[in-house]
């Protein structure tokens, strides 16, 4: 059974990830910033460029990238596993946003709410003077 952990287990994909991504992430940040702020778009971008990622690694056959919009966390399904992508740039990871509102009744209900649908792939984007780790 493929499983979105074995992504991380093979030695080549990993160099791979060292190598690309953080030119890829440079990229987007680029073309997704203005006066030096990075817009929400971001997100989805970055998200595009993981779950090309995994078409490569796993095959076009086993990625579904064709997700309801009502499937409000899944992202992505790999081999029928639902799979939630966010990534975060900070030195620190303070917090993850998995709900876009800024009305607090509906936050609030989210939380209330809230029951696990899916893995979570949470990608920590560290840029320093040497580079970034991911």
């Amino acid at each position: 059974m493929i499983r979105i952990e074995h992504l991380f287990e093979d030695k080549i994909i990993i160099e791979k990830i060292q190598n690309k991504l953080p030119l890829l992430f440079e990229i987007a940040e680029i073309n997704h910033s203005r006066a030096g702020k990075l817009g929400m778009e971001i997100g989805s971008e970055r998200e595009r460029i993981l779950i090309a990622l995994m078409i490569y690694y796993f095959g076009r056959e086993n990625v579904n990238t064709e997700i309801p919009i009502n499937k409000t966390e899944t992202d992505v399904v790999v081999s029928n596993e639902n799979i939630s992508i966010k990534t975060i740039t900070n030195s620190l990871i303070s917090g993850v946003k998995v709900i876009w509102t800024v009305d607090r009744e509906k936050v609030l209900e989210f939380i209330r709410n809230y029951d696990v649908e899916c893995k979570l792939l949470l990608v920590h984007i560290n840029w320093n003077k040497s580079g970034v780790y991911i």
